[in-house]
């Protein structure tokens, strides 16, 4: 029971705070069509309802969240299901990839939307009540984002803690207020029937059921959140937390919006808020904008831990992560994202202005999502050995949903939806350049780097001399001779009594456990490879690794107090000379390269004990 209230607050926070706009928004792109008729409230009403059973209850509760990578849900583990992190260029994998880091790029654009349009939403409640407060909205929604953004670099975990608990109560709100309205016009009840939503759509203009269906599919965006964040929760808390609590309050919400507007169409410039009696406007404002800013704060912490992701897999460049004291949510923080993130949500208030504008921005990033989400766990559930015809009858159902909702959504696309696809293209462009960057510098390394054999002469007959103590020396790769033992033998023409090669392994699953984390071989007596195998959700520290194989017995006659780590630190130089990338590319991998996290930083060497080797590296 405590999972299932925890993810009340983390997985169901943005879908949760969707009443707020997503039926104003359907309903308003029906009036467009001509006057608002009870016929069109009901046939947005029930677009939404089997919006939510198809997509969200029917797609991702029962099928999507089967594909799981040893638990853990999203884009990343999708990819690394399918093998396409190692996938040879110009085979399908490697198509596959490109698809799977836009699919990822897309949550960034995602992310810069989502805090924006519902914390915007749940301000504008003032002027229901108090329209002369209107120029306050965006003031007081850019205070709260700031605030909001600021607080990250603390950790969130004494707010984590109420996350649940304040989503059960706002969940509470919004079956109650549902109630209230369904009760003023039970016939709002017959919208349960798909007819009304299919009957409604099939006879308007095209370009209005275009219309209808973007804003309706707003209800449904934050559904995406219960496939990735499955690690944090598990399978079963998650639905059960979607079907006990979250669903029944979303539906009876939106009913009750219908119905009130059915017995009042003047409310559709802010039904939520209309449902409420006056007394308790107020009140219902400081809740939205806590449950808006719960919403947000989930959404901030899953960009966190897909950047995370990503680094660790080689999709982008390492950057600094910080790890806080809270226990479940914003665990890690990423400076550079938070301050890129909140420069991007504050300049979508401040250019949208509103939530009706911002509308139009939001929605198109999360359809192609989850289209991509779609496809990929067809891939999966193929290669794990379901029929072919059974996969492509029922994910080819959901994938025509999804491109049909994307295809009006990009009706929007001048309207704002632009703003997230950029977003999402610059982050998309930067992954793919980084990855086919570190291919081109691995392969220059392996032309540069000597096999092994070569150390093993090197260590018995050209040294002039051994120097005591134990040296460890970063390898990028679990063979051959790291490039900065090169460079200390030929500047030095000695070794130290004690050699050991050190390799970070990533691999595609999520966590490796600790009996497996140091792989020791030796090469000759006084030269050791330590090979450190983490998964793509734990953070890799080598000096814990080493401590690790020292306890286990697996290394043995070493003082991790007392030894000195020996870095290669690169200077990538582009080239026209040399077939890869354009030089344009090059020179932006270069950039990329140049302000990225330092390896003794990233992966946690005690600073006192590190000495770096320059090396230039042509590309």
């Amino acid at each position: 029971m405590t999972a299932t209230i925890g993810a009340l607050g983390v997985v169901y926070g943005d879908i949760g705070t969707s009443p707020l706009y997503a039926l104003k928004e359907a309903v308003k792109a029906a009036a467009h069509g001509g006057a608002l008729t009870p016929e069109a409230i009901l046939g947005v009403a029930s677009l939404i309802l089997w919006a939510l059973i198809l997509i969200i209850s029917i797609k991702y509760a029962a099928l999507i969240m089967r594909a799981d990578n040893r638990g853990e849900g999203g884009i990343v583990a999708l990819l690394a299901l399918l093998s396409a992190r190692n996938a040879q260029p110009g085979t399908w994998r490697a198509q596959l990839l490109i698809v799977g880091l836009i699919g990822a790029a897309l949550l960034y654009g995602d992310g810069a939307i989502t805090p924006a349009i519902s914390v915007l939403s749940a301000i504008e409640g003032l002027k229901v009540d108090a329209p002369a407060l209107t120029p306050l909205v965006v003031p007081l929604t850019i205070v709260i984002l700031i605030g909001l953004f600021m607080m990250q670099k603390q950790g969130t975990g004494f707010i984590g803690k109420i996350f649940g608990p304040v989503m059960l109560g706002w969940f509470a709100i919004l079956a109650a207020l549902g109630i209230h309205g369904i009760v003023k016009a039970p016939a709002v009840l017959a919208a349960l029937s798909p007819l009304y939503a299919f009957d409604f759509l099939i006879h308007q203009d095209f370009r209005v059921s275009f219309a209808i269906l973007g804003a309706a599919f707003l209800a449904v965006t934050g559904g995406e959140a219960m496939y990735a964040d499955m690690g944090h929760f598990g399978r079963n808390p998650i639905r059960l937390a979607w079907f006990a609590i979250a669903l029944p309050a979303l539906v009876l919400n939106y009913f009750g919006q219908a119905g009130l507007l059915i017995t009042d169409m003047t409310a559709i410039d802010n039904p939520f808020y209309q449902l409420a009696p006056d007394w308790a406007q107020y009140p219902l404002i400081a809740m939205a904008t806590l449950a808006t800013v719960i919403a947000s704060q989930a959404i901030i912490s899953g960009v966190f831990s897909l950047t995370q992701q990503s680094i660790q897999l080689g999709f982008l460049p390492r950057m600094r992560i910080t790890h806080t004291t809270s226990d479940s949510i914003g665990q890690i923080y990423v400076p550079l994202v938070n301050w890129l993130l909140a420069a991007a949500t504050l300049g979508a208030v401040l250019g949208f202005g509103t939530s009706d504008a911002l509308a139009g921005a939001y929605g198109i990033a999360v359809s192609l999502l989850m289209a991509i989400t779609t496809l990929l766990a067809a891939l999966v559930a193929i290669q794990w050995g379901y029929s072919p015809v059974i996969v492509i009858a029922v994910n080819g159902f959901f994938l025509v949903i999804d491109c049909i909702f994307f295809a009006a959504n990009s009706t929007k696309l001048f309207e704002g939806g632009w703003f997230p696809l950029l977003l999402a293209g610059a982050v998309a462009f930067l992954m793919l350049t980084w990855r086919s960057g570190v291919k081109l510098v691995e392969g220059a390394r392996g032309k540069l780097r000597q096999p092994e054999e070569d150390l093993i002469e090197t260590a018995v007959d050209k040294c002039h001399a051994r120097l005591s103590g134990t040296a460890v020396f970063l390898a990028s790769a679990p063979n051959g001779v790291p490039l900065a033992l090169t460079q200390f033998v030929k500047h030095n023409h000695c070794l130290h009594q004690r050699v050991v090669l050190v390799t970070v392994l990533i691999a595609e699953a999520p966590r490796i456990p600790e009996a497996d984390r140091a792989e020791v071989i030796e090469v000759i007596p006084g030269i050791t490879r330590v090979i450190l195998h983490y998964g793509f959700m734990q953070y890799p520290t080598i000096y814990q690794g080493l401590v690790l194989a020292c306890q286990q017995g697996k290394l043995s006659g070493i003082d991790l107090t007392d030894i000195t780590y020996y870095i290669g630190r690169e200077t990538i130089i582009p080239s026209e000379d040399i077939p890869g990338m354009w030089l344009w590319r090059e020179n932006v991998f270069a950039f990329l390269q140049r302000n990225a996290e330092r390896s003794a930083a990233f992966f946690g060497v005690p600073t006192k004990q590190v000495v770096e080797f320059g090396t230039e590296i042509e590309i």
